[in-house]
């Protein structure tokens, strides 16, 4: 009835929805996290840390492409100039 890799991902993904299901009951120790005793302060500084991140990151992965986007396009004049001589 379905192929056999069909067969494969339908059960990955009922097993993955499971374990996403399981999870809160399994983490759920009285207020312990993985750090201690988890409280608004440290849940304020993660998420301020998040939000870094994704600045830096992004303005990184900008910076990046820009820089490989001018040697493109100095690589791509360069060979323009070099066919029309």
């Amino acid at each position: 009835m379905f192929s056999p890799m069909r067969r494969f991902f339908i059960t990955l993904n009922l097993v993955a929805v499971g374990l996403l299901a399981a999870v809160p009951a399994a983490h759920a120790a009285d207020g312990m996290g993985l750090v201690g005793r988890t409280n608004d302060k440290m849940i304020t500084f993660f998420c301020f840390g998040v939000m870094i991140f994704f600045t830096v990151f992004v303005t990184v992965m900008t910076w990046i492409q820009h820089t490989r986007e001018v040697r493109k396009e100095r690589r791509q004049a360069d060979a323009a100039k070099l066919n029309d001589e």
